[in-house]
This record gives structure tokens, C-alpha cells and sequence, in this order.
């Protein structure tokens, strides 16, 4: 099932994609919803972001073939960091290239959203709380992250974190061909078993350190062959089994 959040006639309503068609949800995905009978087009809606998170936190340094280009030890548990919900973006929206930055790069992501409100979750028990998977693009000013040391300001500009097109309720985490494609050009391409840190041992982690909520999202990490994005360049994540997210890169 692939789960939308979409702009109509100014309203923010979440749906489910049947073929070229959205049918509404009453109320919101998180519990156990109604999907109506009326269909709306997907070409007279706008996408946004398929959820609105209290907190996006994100993990580095999680693929083994990325450990490796970095010529970087394995981690010995999962090593996470914070990006602010001011910092989402939706699909075929815009990233801003701000001026306080000189070198912007893309890394794909697998994100994760949380279905309920948890803490303390064991692995054995994450999958149920657990509503689906999307794309996701965790956008960091690579100057300014090694000028601060901490990850805090090179993460989190406005339109630094795009997720969507929608979420996909239906697919196993395990082994997802992941990649990203600059101008068209494949740049990253890996699979999510390489993943050091699985999304069950993602999620109960974080769960201990902090109360997830309904929406919440966890970027896993991104492959090896980040780079760098410049004004006028359209980036795209895309993961075997959920879909494509596009956006362009403006200046500003």
C-alpha cells in the first residue's frame, strides 16, 4: 500500500495511490483508518511530504561499502544525530542552496516512519510500530560539517531533509536496491544489506534514547559515492519496491 500525503483544493489530506488515482483516508494513516470510495487523479493533486514529524533523526555511517570508502572503522553501535522538522521537504520540491555553504551534497536514504507513540521497543518487537518506508535525501553541507565538528548546522537548513513521494507500507527492508541518479547520471548504488545497523536494530536504539511519535521519521544512512549538487542540478533517490523522489536544486 502506498500512502500519500497530498495538497487539494488547499486541503492536506493522506491517501492511498491505486494506479493514477488516490483514494482519501478518513482521518490520518496511523491507526486503523477508512479509505473512501471517491478517487482524485494524481495529476490534479500536489504531493507533500507523506508525513509531518515531530523530530527527523538520522544515523551515519551505516553501510559497510561506505565504512569502507571512508577507510573508517565499523561503528560499534549506531551513531545518530538530530534534523529539525523545519528541514522537510516534499517531493519535486526545491532545495535551497544556501549562501553559507560552498559545497552541497545529496546522500540517498532509506526512511523510516514510525506508526505509533514508543520508547524502550526491543527489536523483537519494532516491525508493528513500524507504518512503512520512503525515500529520503539527508542533505548536508559538507563544508561546514567538518568546519563545526558537530553535524548540527550542516544538517538541518530549511529543505535539507526532501522524503516521499509516498510511503510504502508493503516491502521488506532487508535487501532494497538503493541509488541515486544527479542530471540523470547514477552516482550512488548500493543495497540495504549492507547495512551495518538493521532497521529493527535502528529503530529499538533510537527508541531508547528518545519517545518516537506517530510520523517520526529515521533516515538509516546513506551507500558510498556521496558528492556534491549544484544550482540547477535535479537529484533522485530511488529504492527498488517504494518509488522515485525528485527535487531540484535553486539557489538562494
Amino acid at each position: 500500500m502506498k500512502i500519500v500525503r497530498f495538497l487539494s483544493d488547499s486541503a492536506s489530506l493522506h491517501g492511498v495511490v491505486e494506479g493514477e488515482a488516490i483514494r482519501v483516508i478518513k482521518e490520518n494513516p496511523f491507526g486503523d483508518f477508512v479509505v473512501g470510495e471517491e478517487k482524485i487523479s494524481l495529476d490534479d493533486v500536489r504531493l507533500l511530504a507523506p508525513v509531518s514529524p515531530s523530530k527527523i533523526v538520522a544515523v551515519g555511517l551505516n553501510y559497510i561499502d561506505h565504512a569502507h570508502e571512508l577507510k573508517m572503522p565499523i561503528p560499534d553501535e549506531p551513531i545518530i544525530f538530530m534534523k529539525p522538522s523545519t528541514s522537510l521537504l516534499g517531493p519535486d520540491e526545491e532545495i535551497v542552496y544556501p549562501k553559507m555553504t560552498s559545497q552541497l551534497d545529496y546522500e540517498a536514504e532509506l526512511g523510516v516512519v514510525i506508526k505509533d507513540k514508543i520508547k524502550n521497543v526491543s527489536v523483537e518487537d519494532c516491525q508493528r510500530h513500524i507504518l512503512g518506508y520512503t525515500c529520503a535525501n539527508d542533505v548536508t553541507a559538507r563544508d561546514l560539517q567538518r568546519k563545526d565538528v558537530q553535524w548540527t548546522r550542516a544538517k538541518s537548513f530549511d529543505t535539507f531533509s526532501p522524503i516521499g513521494p509516498w510511503i510504502e507500507t508493503e516491502v521488506n527492508p532487508a535487501d532494497l536496491h538503493i541509488e541515486l541518479l544527479l542530471n540523470g547520471e547514477v552516482k550512488q548504488s548500493s543495497s540495504t544489506s549492507n547495512m551495518i545497523f538493521s532497521v529493527q536494530e535502528l529503530v529499538s536504539f533510537v527508541s531508547k534514547v528518545m519517545t518516537l511519535f506517530p510520523g517520526d521519521v529515521i533516515m538509516t544512512g546513506t551507500p558510498p559515492g556521496v558528492g556534491p549538487m549544484r544550482v540547477g542540478d535535479t537529484v533522485e533517490v530511488k529504492i527498488a519496491g517504494i518509488g522515485v523522489l525528485r527535487n531540484k536544486v535553486v539557489s538562494g
